[in-house]
């Protein structure tokens, strides 16, 4: 089966075009929320999310709203959920902006972190979700977001990435040492990035997952990439292969 592998820039293009044909951002952070938290449990919580206790790490982009919408899917479920932020909600813009005010009217736990002494950690937490910086990385990491990474590689809790690592480049596989985080598994969107393959990526990604985002293949077809047909055919996250 023809999975092409796609870089940062070639990903932006994807989003473009996607915008243009009248797929959103919500639906695609929708999308992506739901598959990360249907990952999570299945593959970190014994297909029971209930009573388990999740830190979702979020970051002001696009990464982070489908990390937000992960965080309510799983709230749903019945899991205690904290949301550790980049920056309050007030300083958020557009979709991102959109979720993080559905979590608060839920009553969602948001926290926005400015020291690692503002993350209290319970010692059962069962799961952290990474959803900090995604494939728009530019340099290393700084302030909140090396935080945040820095404190998820400081635990031995369990790290499921959305898209790629926080602090991995998703072009070229460069990492940023203790601000890079060390994920147990990544569950990248529509098509892998090169990065996962290059330099440290296989290091920094751990297991390897694919989730649909419903890009129609005509998406593909004006970018020259053109992965088989019915990827997703027994389900809309697979596991990759290195």
């Amino acid at each position: 089966m023809k999975i092409p592998k796609v870089t940062s820039e070639q990903m932006r293009e994807i989003d473009t075009v996607m915008v243009r044909y009248q797929i959103t951002m919500i639906q695609m952070m929708e999308n992506a929320g739901r598959n990360l938290a249907t990952l999570a449990r299945s593959n970190f919580l014994n297909g029971n999310v209930m009573n388990k206790k999740i830190f979702v790490f979020v970051g002001s982009g696009g990464n982070g709203g489908g990390g937000l919408t992960a965080a309510r899917f799983l709230f749903n479920w019945g899991a205690y959920v904290n949301v550790f932020m980049t920056k309050t909600i007030e300083e958020l813009e557009g979709p991102t902006k959109h979720q993080a005010l559905i979590l608060e009217n839920m009553g969602v736990p948001l926290h926005t972190a400015t020291s690692l002494s503002d993350i209290h950690t319970p010692v059962d937490v069962d799961l952290i979700l990474d959803a900090i910086i995604g494939y728009s990385l530019v340099g290393e990491p700084r302030g909140s977001a090396a935080l945040l990474i820095e404190f998820a590689n400081s635990t031995r809790i369990p790290i499921l990435s959305l898209d790629v690592p926080s602090g991995l480049d998703a072009t070229t596989g460069d990492t940023y040492g203790p601000h890079t985080v060390k994920s147990t598994a990544t569950m990248t969107l529509g098509l892998p990035k090169t990065g996962l393959f290059r330099g440290n990526g296989k290091v920094y990604t751990g297991d390897l997952y694919l989730a649909d985002i419903s890009i129609p293949l005509e998406v593909y077809k004006e970018l020259n990439l053109e992965p088989s047909n019915g990827i997703f055919h027994n389900g809309s996250i697979i596991k990759l292969r290195y």
